[in-house]
């Protein structure tokens, strides 16, 4: 504010400023687990960390560092730049408005939102740097317009002070949640290693990959799980979707991956293995209370993949069906002849489910997914077409197709998931026949 000219109506009425409430700021598509990835901790200067997909191809990740596009990474560096210098333009902007306006009008808003603007986005020298410049920038202005001693200046440069305080003790507050944010993020990406372990590269004459992506950014755990056992049958592999959300579902994914590595071992078909996954989940559901105890369940794809024959067996429990493509880009659905029940359903029905068998020739792929996949959709609303997106396409790694697939769904989606994500291939190595 400047000296009145004469002109004013009346004297400076006083800054009347309020503190507003403060608001602190914030694979995957497909991602690949890395493995022993470190789990970022806040640094000096926490921020939002924007979540995008992450590049698949050479592991498997959860929640670990993302490569975002091109155009997606330059937005976000023109906004982070923004973002970083907002306190500048605020203290700058208040300045020169306090300046150039009569007594009347007063920039205390654009001084007190400076150093609240920089409490979350700051280091806390930041933050304190931040607000001893706007108490310094005020204190210069009214030296310079010659109102120091001025009621209505003595009350702007102790409410900037003031808030300049608060920013300091906000910034404390929000450093504290970011550590502890990283803890329960590390205990989680640990929690999903072991619930969820990697599948080794490559068994016999199989090469494998896989991933997982949670629907929500800052979630590592989720219901959809996979796995791989090598077995005296050939190599086993589920892809599953267990009902509901929350450590609920982790526990039944839990207890669905111990039976199915237990059982794939020892039983000597898929029918036999899908039915002691069915025991499994019960007793689970016999220690559960509430609707869990009674409507849980888990659609799952069995598949067996024997050693010398170049075919693959598969047993659908209510799953989105498998997909075989084949070296020259030729699709098939491997849709089940006889639909059955998830898992945890049996009793309901009387179809335990039944393998079928599919030439599984040498170069080609199976991939097992999870409706996080084919429910995804885009803006108009349409599904995720897995056989017409993913026709035609030639690869030469399991990898290299869940990378394709990842970047895929994500320009369907738009790049948000409305559900957990897992996807688990399998290559047949060998000459071609």
């Amino acid at each position: 504010m400047r000296p009145s000219d004469g002109t004013d109506d009346g004297p400076y009425p006083g800054p009347g400023v309020s503190v507003p409430g403060h608001a602190a700021g914030a694979c995957s598509g497909a991602g690949e687990r890395v493995a022993d990835a470190p789990v970022p901790r806040p640094g000096p200067v926490p921020e939002p960390v924007p979540r995008s997909l992450p590049s698949p191809g050479l592991g498997l990740g959860f929640g670990g560092e993302t490569v975002p596009r091109p155009e997606e990474g330059r937005r976000i560096s023109l906004a982070r730049a923004f973002v970083r210098i907002l306190p500048v333009l605020l203290i700058t902007a208040g300045a020169l408005y306090d300046y150039g306006t009569p007594s009347d009008f007063t920039a205390a808003p654009f001084f007190t939102a400076a150093p609240l603007v920089a409490a979350p986005l700051y280091s806390r020298r930041g933050t304190v740097l931040t607000g001893l410049a706007t108490v310094a920038v005020v204190l210069a202005l009214h030296v310079a317009l010659g109102i120091v001693g001025d009621t209505d200046a003595v009350t702007e440069l102790a409410t900037v002070a003031t808030v300049a305080v608060l920013a300091v003790l906000i910034n404390a507050l929000v450093r504290r949640h970011s550590e502890q944010l990283a803890s329960a993020r590390e205990i989680a990406e640990a929690a999903q290693r072991a619930v969820l372990p990697e599948p080794a590269e490559r068994i016999g004459a199989f090469r494998i990959a896989a991933c997982y992506e949670a629907a929500r950014a800052d979630a590592f755990i989720g219901g959809d799980l996979y796995a791989v056992q090598d077995s005296p049958y050939g190599v086993r592999l589920i892809v599953g979707d267990v009902r509901g959300k929350g450590m609920g579902a982790v526990a039944a994914v839990a207890v669905v991956i111990g039976a199915f590595r237990e059982a794939a071992e020892q039983e000597a078909d898929l029918e036999a293995l899908a039915q002691r996954l069915e025991r499994a989940l019960a007793r689970e559901g016999a220690r559960r209370d509430g609707l869990d105890a009674f409507e849980g369940f888990t659609t799952a794809v069995l598949a067996e993949l024997p050693h010398g024959d170049g075919v693959a067996r598969v047993l659908n429990r209510g799953h989105p069906p498998p997909v075989l493509l084949h070296a020259d880009g030729t699709l098939r659905m491997l849709l089940p002849a006889e639909h059955a029940l998830p898992l945890g359903m049996g009793e309901l029905g009387p179809w335990p489910g039944r393998a079928d068998e599919a030439a599984f020739p040498a170069g080609a792929t199976l991939l097992l997914y999870t409706d996080g996949l084919s429910e995804s959709r885009d803006r108009h609303g349409r599904f995720y077409d897995v056989e017409a997106r993913l026709a035609g396409r030639v690869v030469d790694t399991p990898a290299a197709l869940l990378a394709e697939v990842a970047e895929d769904v994500r320009r369907h989606s738009g790049g948000g998931m409305a559900d957990d994500m897992a996807l688990l291939a399998v290559r047949r190595e060998g000459h071609r026949v």
